[in-house]
C-alpha cells in the first residue's frame, strides 16, 4: 500500500512537471489524482477494436473515440490526455485501447504523450490485436512459435488468468471453425522474450510442438502495463464474446460504469391450443394462411400429458425456468369437443407453479387489420374506398380480457400486465401492413397491459404502444408447425433452397440471407447434423453478447419428437462447459427483461447527452447524473454505497443498478481493490513500428451469426 500511495504522488508530480500544471497540489499531502472513469478508443477501423467499443457500449461504459482514418481527428497530447479539477490533476481516461501495441508512425510524439500519461497514472492499455514482438513482450513467432490460421483451435485460460481477469471461465476459449472455405482467425503464438515481464492469460498449442503460445497476456514495462492480444476477432465471433468481459475488467480494474450478464429466456407460444403442421407434399400448411384456402387436410400438433411431465423433468435437471404463453380457448374447444376431458390441460395445470405463464390471448385471433386470405401471400382487407378494414378495439380487449380470467379461474399463476398476441399481431408487419392497429393501443390501455412482446426479426428496438412497452423476442427456427424431425428438415429445405432444387426460391430472392443451402438436407440427419448446431450458436451467441432477450418456440417442439430440446440442451450444455459457477445464466421473465432493456436505453440517452459524470480519486467512486436516473456500475464485490453493500456478485465483481436523488452517489471500494502502481521509471521511449504488416482479417460476419430471414414461420 505505501508503494502505491508514493508511486502515485511522484508520477502525478512527473505528469505536473510535464505538462507545466502548478505544483502546489503536487506537494498536498492528498493530491491522489482524479481518474475519470471512460475509456479512450483509439481506431484504425478494424474489426479488433470495433469489437471492443461494441462491448463496452452494451455494457453501458462510457469511451471516447478517436479515428485514425479521420484527418480532421483531435491530436492525442497531453491537454488530451489529462488536466485538472479545483487543482487535482486528472486524468480523462480510464484506460487506452489501441488497435496494436503502437499504431502511430516512427518518433510519434502521440505515442510518447500515451506512454507519459499511462505511466504518470497508471493507466491501462490493451493491444486489441498486435503482432508478436519483442516490444511487445513476446518473442517473434519465427523463433519456435506460430503465424496462421486458429480455426477450430482450442484454447486455455491459464491460472493467471482464472486468478486474474478471466476468472469467470472454465478453463476452455474454443475457436469458431464454422466453414471449410472461409478463414476465421488468425494469430500469433508466441512466448515472452528473454527478460520480459510477462504473464500469459490465454495460451494455446503451437502446431507442431508441446509448448503453448500466448494468445492473450499481461506486459509490464516503463512503468506501463498492456493487455498483449496476438488473434484477430470481430464482435460476433464465440471466442471474443467469452474474453470480452475479461478485457474489460483488465482495463478498468474492475471499477467501470456499465454491467454485462449471460441472459436466457425462452417462451413457448400457444400452450393449451393445437399448432397446424407443414404439409411435405403440399409445402405448405393446411389450415393457416400460407395454404390455399380448402386445400390440404388440417391435422393438429398438441402435446400430451407426458410431454408436460417430460417438460417439468427438463427443467428441474437444468435449473433453468419456461414462460409458457397460453390460449385458454385451445383448453375449453379440447373438452367440448371430448366430453369435458382435456387432460393436457389437466396436467398443465396441476404443475402450473413450474412455469412461468403468459397471456397470449383467448383464441389466438390475428389482431392486426382483417385478414384476406384469399390470397397468397393474404393481404388486408380493404373498405370501398380503399381503407384498411381494422380489427376493432372491442374484439382485442375481449381476446386479452377472456384470457386473463380463463387463466384466473384454473389457478394460473399470472403476471396482469405482460402479453404476447398471435403472431405479434395487432402490431406493424411487413409488407402486408407497415402501421400497428391503431385499435391496439386503446385495448391495451383498457386491460392494463404494460409489456407487450413483439418479434426481434420484424420489430427489434423497443418502442411505446400506448400504455405498453415491447419486449423483442428472439424467433428460434424450429418451426411452430413441426412436431417431428422429418417435417423439420422438409420445411427447411422447401425455404432455403433453389427453386431448381424444388425450394421456395427465397433465398435466390434474398441473396444476403445467410442461412441457405448449397443443397437440400438428409431428412435423417439434417436436423442434428446442420439445423440443431446452427440454432444453438445463434442463441448461445446473443446469450454471451449481454442481451436479455427472450427466444421463442411452440408447444408444438416440446411434442411428439420434442425437437426443440436439442436446441436448448445444446445451448444450456455449451454454457456450462465454458463458464464458471460464479457466472450462471440468468433466467429473467418477460416484464423483468423488459424493465432490463428500459432501463438500458435511458441510460445510454444520459450517456450521450453527457448527464453522467464519474472518476475514481483513490478508494472512492463519485457518480453524478440527473434525479430520477437508474445508474448503473460493476465494481469488486465488498463495495459500498450509502453504508450498504452494492449490487448483486456476478462473473467475480458486483454489479447492478441504483436510483440517482441528483446528488452524488458515492461509492467506497473495498481496500483490495487498491491496485498497485506502474513504477515511475520514465523508461525508454516507444519503439516505432519494424514488424511486418498484419494481414487483413476476414471481416464477413461468420457463419452462424443470422438474425435477419426472409421468412420465419411462426403461429
Amino acid at each position: 500500500m505505501k508503494r502505491t500511495t508514493r508511486t502515485a504522488v511522484l508520477t502525478v508530480g512527473a505528469l505536473i512537471a510535464t505538462l507545466g500544471v502548478p505544483s502546489a497540489a503536487a506537494h498536498a499531502e492528498d493530491a491522489l489524482p482524479r481518474v475519470d472513469l471512460r475509456v479512450l478508443v483509439v481506431s484504425d477501423g478494424g474489426p479488433a477494436v470495433d469489437a471492443i467499443a461494441a462491448e463496452l457500449e452494451a455494457a453501458g461504459t462510457p469511451y471516447t473515440e478517436v479515428d485514425l482514418t479521420r484527418p480532421d481527428r483531435p491530436a492525442i497530447d497531453a491537454g488530451f490526455l489529462a488536466d485538472t479539477v479545483d487543482g487535482r490533476p486528472r486524468a480523462k481516461y480510464q484506460a487506452v485501447v489501441l488497435p496494436d501495441d503502437n499504431p502511430f508512425p516512427a518518433d510519434s510524439p502521440e505515442m510518447t504523450a500515451l506512454a507519459t500519461y499511462e505511466r504518470t497514472y497508471d493507466i491501462p492499455q490493451v493491444d486489441a490485436y498486435t503482432y508478436a514482438r519483442p516490444e511487445a513482450g513476446l518473442q517473434y513467432p519465427v523463433h519456435g512459435g506460430y503465424a496462421g490460421s486458429v480455426d477450430g483451435a482450442q484454447a486455455e485460460v491459464t491460472a493467471a488468468g482464472r486468478a486474474g481477469p478471466f476468472g469467470y471461465l472454465d478453463g476452455r476459449v474454443p475457436f469458431e471453425d464454422n466453414s471449410p472455405t472461409v478463414g476465421e482467425s488468425y494469430a500469433y503464438l508466441s512466448t515472452p522474450a528473454p527478460g520480459a515481464d510477462f504473464t500469459p492469460y490465454v495460451e494455446a498449442v503451437i502446431p507442431g510442438r508441446t509448448q503453448r503460445g500466448s494468445l492473450v497476456g499481461e506486459y509490464r514495462h516503463d512503468g506501463r502495463r498492456e493487455l498483449v492480444v496476438t488473434f484477430v476477432y470481430n464482435r460476433h465471433q464465440q471466442q471474443f464474446r467469452l474474453l470480452a468481459r475479461g478485457i474489460v475488467d483488465w482495463m478498468t480494474g474492475g471499477v467501470h460504469l456499465g454491467a454485462s450478464r449471460n441472459y436466457f429466456a425462452v417462451h413457448v407460444d400457444d400452450v393449451f391450443a393445437a399448432d397446424d403442421r407443414w404439409d411435405t407434399r403440399l409445402n405448405c400448411t393446411p389450415g393457416d394462411v400460407d395454404c390455399p384456402e380448402g386445400e390440404g387436410t388440417p391435422d393438429p400438433i398438441r402435446m400430451t400429458p407426458a410431454d408436460v411431465d417430460h417438460a417439468t423433468s427438463w427443467q428441474r435437471g437444468r435449473n433453468f425456468t419456461l414462460d409458457l404463453a397460453y390460449n385458454g380457448a385451445g383448453s375449453v374447444d379440447q373438452r367440448q369437443d371430448n366430453d369435458g376431458a382435456d387432460a393436457l390441460a389437466d396436467r398443465l395445470i396441476a404443475e402450473r407453479d413450474e412455469f412461468r405463464w403468459i397471456n397470449h390471448t383467448y383464441t389466438h385471433a390475428f389482431l392486426g387489420c382483417e385478414q384476406d386470405t384469399t390470397v397468397v401471400p393474404w393481404r388486408c382487407a380493404t373498405d370501398t374506398d380503399g381503407g384498411t378494414r381494422w380489427v376493432d378495439r372491442t374484439t382485442i380487449s375481449d381476446e386479452i380480457a377472456t384470457n386473463r380470467a380463463w387463466g384466473r379461474t384454473t389457478g394460473l399463476p399470472l403476471h396482469d400486465d405482460e402479453l404476447v398476441t398471435g403472431e405479434h399481431s395487432g402490431l406493424k408487419v411487413l409488407p402486408q401492413q407497415p402501421d400497428d392497429n391503431p385499435n391496439l393501443a386503446p385495448a391495451l390501455a383498457d386491460n392494463d397491459i404494460a409489456w407487450l412482446a413483439s418479434d426481434n426479426s420484424r420489430d427489434p428496438v423497443q418502442r411505446r404502444v400506448g400504455p405498453a412497452t415491447t419486449v423483442s423476442r428472439y424467433p428460434v427456427n424450429v418451426f411452430y408447425n413441426a412436431g417431428r424431425v422429418a417435417e423439420q428438415v422438409d420445411e427447411y429445405n422447401w425455404i432455403y433452397t433453389g427453386r431448381a432444387q424444388g425450394g421456395s426460391g427465397i433465398c435466390e430472392d434474398n441473396p444476403a440471407t445467410t442461412t441457405c443451402l448449397p443443397a437440400p438436407l438428409d431428412t435423417a440427419t439434417g436436423y442434428t447434423e446442420h439445423i440443431v448446431p446452427l440454432e444453438t450458436r445463434t442463441a448461445l451467441g446473443h446469450v454471451l453478447a449481454n442481451d436479455p432477450k427472450p427466444h421463442f418456440i411452440h408447444q408444438s417442439n416440446l411434442a411428439e419428437d420434442r425437437i426443440a430440446y436439442p436446441v436448448l440442451n445444446g445451448v444450456l450444455d455449451g454454457y456450462e462447459a465454458l463458464f464458471a459457477d460464479n457466472t450462471p445464466v440468468v433466467n429473467l421473465r418477460m416484464k423483468d427483461i423488459g424493465r432490463e432493456l428500459r432501463r438500458r436505453a435511458a441510460w445510454t440517452a444520459a450517456l450521450r447527452d453527457g448527464r453522467v459524470t464519474a472518476h475514481r480519486i483513490g478508494g472512492t467512486v463519485t457518480v453524478e447524473a440527473p434525479d430520477g436516473t437508474a445508474v448503473t456500475a460493476t465494481v469488486p464485490t465488498g463495495t459500498t454505497l450509502a453504508g450498504g453493500a452494492f449490487g448483486e456478485a456476478y462473473a467475480g465483481r458486483a454489479s447492478g443498478w441504483t436510483p440517482s436523488a441528483g446528488q452524488a452517489l458515492v461509492f467506497t471500494l473495498p481496500p483490495s481493490a487498491t491496485t498497485g502502481a506502474a513504477t515511475a521509471d520514465d523508461g525508454p521511449a516507444p519503439a516505432a513500428k519494424t514488424r511486418p504488416t498484419k494481414p487483413a482479417p476476414d471481416t464477413r460476419v461468420p457463419a452462424g451469426v443470422r438474425d435477419r430471414v426472409p421468412y420465419t414461420p411462426q403461429s
